[in-house]
């Protein structure tokens, strides 16, 4: 019996270190955007979801945008459209 108790404790502990080790093993750059993924077509307003600029550690500044679909790309937040897509963002959140 004690046996079977250390055995299955053994397990449990395996599971639960395994188990964390994969959320600290996920790569911050993960959300990072790099040269060859970027887009240069227009996205409409209406399509878009959200978007969230990739982090400083980044090698490339970029913004992650979302589609209602659930698709994402990375785009220049420079790009002209997507600088009046904010433009209208903050506009429309600033009148309500």
């Amino acid at each position: 019996m004690k046996v079977f108790s250390l055995a299955l404790l053994t397990l449990l502990l395996a599971a639960l270190w395994t188990g964390s080790q994969g959320v600290s093993l996920r790569s911050p750059y993960s959300t990072c955007c790099y040269k060859d993924m970027f887009i240069r077509k227009e996205i409409p307003a209406s399509k878009i979801k959200s978007y969230q600029k990739t982090p400083s550690h980044c090698s490339h500044r970029a913004v992650r945008v979302e589609t209602l679909k659930g698709q994402k790309f990375c785009v220049d937040p420079q790009e002209r459209w997507f600088q009046q897509y904010q433009q209208q963002k903050k506009s429309t959140s600033a009148s309500t």
